[in-house]
């Protein structure tokens, strides 16, 4: 019998519901099973900004089956061809980088999408289709349940948010802080009050369009000041973050209690 395909993360957003996720970077099957075995609703697998490949990101997805988190992968770039190969090897979700005019945010909802809504190329074998024991149930429903989430990085995405946040078929914006703040000039510092003032924009108006927001969290306090906000897909960690300051406090401390000459 075909798996029925069902994007849980879709509902849970449009039901108006929070939920966590977490950022899988180290290109690493054991890092992200841990952490679909903490129980994140969803991972987000960077494939923009780490040095996996596609047979990386197999690796990564196949670890995660078994488990209830959702796959979600952000793209190098709004690439049809990339959007393509990362949703057939079994993403439930793509995360566009750098979106910045309706003509962008339309191509890259079209990549996401089948015809005659899209341009995505169809073909049953694949792993999104159960390597073709799955076909017609996932043909049938991938475009209703695959998740289209784009980044605002830019000032001239904060300008054109009402144009983005209306093409249909766009379910989540992301704001990116990081390149947000340095496109406008405030290289790394997202907590400039300039970038505050555009983030608090972009708030404002993805209210008034309806429309879902999600973004990074330095930490549990920051999450949960922007739950409080709106915000319904934060992540709430990274697997390189988390290694990275872990091993360096601790090592801090023991070269605190035993200095070396």
């Amino acid at each position: 019998m075909a798996e029925l395909f069902e994007n849980r993360v879709k509902r849970m957003v449009k039901a108006g519901k929070k939920t966590a996720g977490a950022w899988s970077q180290l290109c690493s099957p054991a890092s992200t099973e841990i952490l679909c075995r903490a129980g994140f609703d969803w991972i987000l697998i960077d494939m923009e900004h780490s040095p996996g490949d596609m047979q990386t990101l197999l690796a990564m997805l196949q670890a995660m089956g078994g488990y209830g988190a959702v796959p979600i992968v952000r793209a190098p770039w709004n690439d049809m061809v990339w959007i393509k190969r990362i949703l057939d090897a079994g993403a439930y979700g793509v995360m566009i980088p750098s979106v910045n005019t309706r003509e962008q945010a339309m191509a890259a909802v079209q990549a996401c999408k089948y015809p005659p809504v899209g341009v995505r190329g169809i073909a049953g074998s694949p792993r999104a289709a159960g390597f073709g024991r799955d076909t017609v149930s996932y043909l049938k429903r991938a475009n209703d349940e695959i998740l289209v989430i784009l980044q605002v990085e830019t000032p001239q995405a904060v300008e054109n948010m009402d144009e983005i946040g209306k093409v249909p078929g766009v379910d989540v914006l992301f704001i990116g802080p990081m390149d947000l703040s340095t496109s406008m000039g405030h290289l790394g510092d997202p907590g400039h009050p300039e970038v505050q003032a555009a983030i608090t924009k972009v708030e404002a108006k993805a209210k008034a369009l309806g429309i879902r927001l999600g973004t990074i969290s330095g930490g549990w306090e920051q999450a949960k000041s922007l739950y409080d906000r709106g915000y319904q897909l934060i992540t709430l960690l990274s697997d390189v973050i988390l290694l990275s300051r872990s091993s360096a406090d601790s090592m801090a401390k023991f070269r605190e209690a035993f200095p070396q000459g």
